[in-house]
């Protein structure tokens, strides 16, 4: 069969860098699942983006659909003829819907029943007439945010401004808003003119010849090109983030690296202010000396070619100058205002109408830092540089630097809680309870800091579940399941002896004598749980865990989270061992049967009949008084899985649910017992085992 390429591009105006990627990558997406639901055979499909397009080519497209050979299941046979063999109604219908006549029947048997069936064959339609189907693709892609323009009711996230829709040589004729589809593209806005495409193999090259890198790998390559020559010619490193690398790369058609200056005198601005005017506001990359120290300089990327760079360099370095100017003032400025005026202001700021001022928040997360650091068994000096850093964890909050840079928060509370006399390790919590920020940060490193951290996000999270905000599908608009992951990371690294639950308790208890619980707490608590029992799920995922254990893991509370993710890993350690699916079938069977005790009772050996239960219990409670004074969960483990002789022995000789009542309360109170151990550990009987 015939082929042709296929390519599509969308000219749009300017779109934010952040979506180009995504859209791009939706779009090859849409074109090649509608290639393949329409039973067109293509090849290679290559995807193009810069600020100005989204683009697909399609390589070696087929000219028509494949053509449909397949067999019809109709009516049975005493229902598609009478008694005379003529034909009824049923089958008439039968063969006119699909295309065919009762001349073309024949008979099949199928689970002792005869049924008509016909051979329907459809020949593929030619691909040209489809591809105006195209339009749907393109007005079907969901961005993040949409505009409207001019008249128009299409939204969408900018502008269409052209449209190349080819097949081979011929242009696939369909129309959005104002605009035809053509085969005419435009180069870069200020160095390129518009220019016709006539196969859809050239667009890139001729794209090129018009100061365009269709191809973001290309752009991406060419500006760490540019970054390393700068690196080697002058002896300098320049770290290299990868956002926003992502960022300029999609900010751009045809990239030049180049770099600036500023005055030395900036250097005494702390480190992040300098990195944060850059990056944040500049889209600057900032620059190091072999031993890590800023330079007065920075790398940026122009959208042009290499002419009167120096121009454009310091037309960069006075835009820099006047935001370093204005940081400069405000670290000055804040210097002039004591930590106890800034707190006194953090009790006009309303953090939530419901929830209250940041002075409130910080005053409850005062309580739970002050419970955390007793629970956990703080000495002196840790637990008073626990509560002065909750006390002032939020004055920076207030500062004008914070104001300017949101993203410094938490660093310049570092900075100046160090200059206004504050200890270092209170200083460093302050930083540090903001942790971790994203999903590849590290967790804090001091244990002020995590208790902070812990105490900070719960009271966010709790706060808001108490009025009824509560994350769903996609919706999450607080960050709280970021912020309920960091506190399972801070958990699981930090290895505190300390269950989740007992924190969201007392979180909620504070929440409640504060009038802040507006729904029931009984369903507020089972909420939280389930809520943290879902990021518990993801981290152990990410650690490759078997679903059914982490299911069994689950089962009951969370509990101690370092414990529950040290004995997922022993589970999944010891399930391929040999001897494993019998122990588990054993303990299993306590479980099973032990639900059924519908009293407390104590166990009494008096009322035991034969020596196999009395071994059994010997063995529990041996194994019971070992269990606790584990080293590990291994040890814990094969604590539990070495009764599995006693247990088997036990159920061979003995009737659990006896005839007489004292009998059978007393065997099932032995069984409750040895799966409330076993329980805690991991609900046995939720594994599977093949």
């Amino acid at each position: 069969m015939s082929k042709r390429d296929l390519l599509l591009e969308i000219g749009l105006e300017e779109m934010p860098a952040r979506y180009v990627t995504s859209s791009m990558e939706q779009l090859a997406e849409k074109i090649e699942k509608w290639l393949t639901d329409k039973s067109i055979d293509f090849g290679e499909v290559q995807m193009f983006s810069t600020p100005r397009r989204l683009a697909v080519l399609v390589k070696d497209a087929a000219e028509a659909q494949k053509d449909i050979h397949e067999e019809a299941k109709g009516p049975a046979r005493k229902i598609a003829q009478d008694e005379n063999g003529n034909w009824s109604k049923a089958a008439l219908g039968f063969t006119r819907g699909q295309g065919v006549s009762v001349d073309d029947i024949y008979f099949k048997e199928v689970g002792g029943v005869e049924y008509v069936f016909v051979n329907k064959f459809i020949e593929g339609q030619p691909t040209l007439s489809l591809l105006p189907e195209l339009k749907d693709i393109v007005t079907g892609i969901s961005f993040p945010k949409n505009m409207r323009w001019a008249d128009q009711d299409l939204r969408y996230i900018r502008p269409i401004k052209w449209i190349i829709a080819l097949f081979g040589s011929e242009i696939v004729p369909f129309g959005i808003t104002h605009v035809s589809s053509g085969n005419e593209t435009r180069g870069h806005r200020f160095l390129g003119n518009d220019a016709a495409i006539t196969n859809p193999v050239q667009y890139e090259y001729i794209l090129q010849e018009q100061f365009v890198i269709a191809d973001p790998e290309k752009r991406r390559k060419m500006v760490l090109s540019g970054i390393e020559k700068l690196e080697k010619e002058q002896g300098w490193v320049i770290p290299v983030d990868p956002d926003l690398l992502e960022e300029v790369n999609n900010l751009v058609e045809y990239p030049t690296v180049l770099f600036g200056r500023f005055e030395e005198e900036f250097l005494e601005l702390p480190q992040e202010v300098l990195i944060t005017s850059m990056k944040e506001h500049q889209r600057y990359f900032p620059v190091k000396d072999k031993n890590g120290n800023l330079l007065p300089f920075f790398v940026t990327v122009r959208n042009g070619d290499d002419r009167h760079l120096e121009t454009v360099s310091k037309g960069n370095e006075k835009v820099l100058r006047a935001r370093l100017s204005d940081a400069s003032f405000f670290y000055k400025e804040d210097q002039k205002r004591d930590i106890a005026a800034a707190l006194k202001k953090l009790e006009t700021i309303v953090y939530h109408e419901e929830i209250g001022t940041l002075a409130e928040k910080t005053e409850r997360v005062q309580k739970l830092s002050a419970q955390l650091s007793s629970a956990l068994k703080l000495n002196e000096d840790e637990t008073k540089f626990t509560a002065r850093a909750a006390e002032i964890a939020k004055f920076d909050l207030v500062t004008h630097m914070v104001y300017e840079f949101p993203e410094l928060q938490g660093y310049m509370g570092e900075k100046y809680a160090l200059l206004m006399g504050e200890p270092k390790e209170v200083a460093a919590a302050i930083n540090q309870h903001y942790m971790p920020r994203h999903a590849d940060d590290s967790i804090p490193a001091s244990l002020p800091g995590a208790i902070l951290s812990v105490a900070e996000k719960m009271d966010t999270i709790a706060s808001f579940f108490s009025i009824g905000v509560i994350p769903t599908g996609s919706q999450d608009p607080y960050a709280l399941r970021r912020q309920a992951s960091g506190i399972v990371q801070v958990l699981a690294e930090k290895k505190w002896d300390i269950a989740i639950e007992e924190i969201i308790a007392a979180s909620i208890r504070e929440l409640e004598a504060r009038g802040i619980l507006k729904r029931d707490l009984t369903d507020v608590t089972a909420d939280l749980v389930q809520f943290f029992k879902a990021r518990v799920k993801h981290l152990l995922n990410e650690k490759g865990i078997r679903y059914d254990l982490i299911d069994a893991l689950l089962e009951n509370q969370i509990g101690n989270v370092a414990s529950l993710v040290e004995r997922a890993i022993v589970l999944d350690a010891k399930k391929e061992v040999n001897g494993f699916k019998e122990s588990l079938e054993a303990l299993s069977r306590v479980m099973n049967i032990a639900v059924k005790s519908e009293n407390n009772a104590d166990v009494s050996p008096t009322l035991f009949e034969n020596e196999y239960e009395v071994t059994l219990y010997d063995k529990y409670q041996s194994v019971l008084s070992d269990y606790r004074n584990a080293a590990n969960e291994t040890e814990k483990f094969e604590l539990l899985v070495s009764m599995k002789k006693e247990i088997e022995n036990y159920f061979e000789h003995t009737m659990v649910m006896a005839e007489d009542e004292k009998l059978r309360s007393n065997r099932l109170a032995l069984m409750k017992e040895i799966s409330g151990l076993v329980s805690g550990f991991a609900a046995m009987n939720k594994i599977l085992v093949s």
